[in-house]
């Protein structure tokens, strides 16, 4: 059987951690930051944990990343 592809946008956007729970950044931190709260823009710095319903659909893009 041949390999399975892992998607190429899927590589640089999100990361596996040691246990197995998928890390990504923050959303809406890119532009037009002007009119976001201070708040907003200090919480989405880094990275985080995704939730549990959404990594089941971003594994199926990462087969072999273990």
């Amino acid at each position: 059987m041949p390999k399975m592809k892992t998607k190429s946008s899927v590589k640089g956007r999100f990361k596996r951690t040691g246990t197995g729970k998928i890390l990504m950044n923050a959303a809406y931190k890119r532009h037009i930051l002007s009119s976001k709260s201070q708040k907003m823009k200090r919480q989405a710095r880094g990275t985080r944990v995704m939730s549990v319903a959404d990594q089941t659909i971003v594994r199926k893009f990462m087969p072999y990343d273990r």
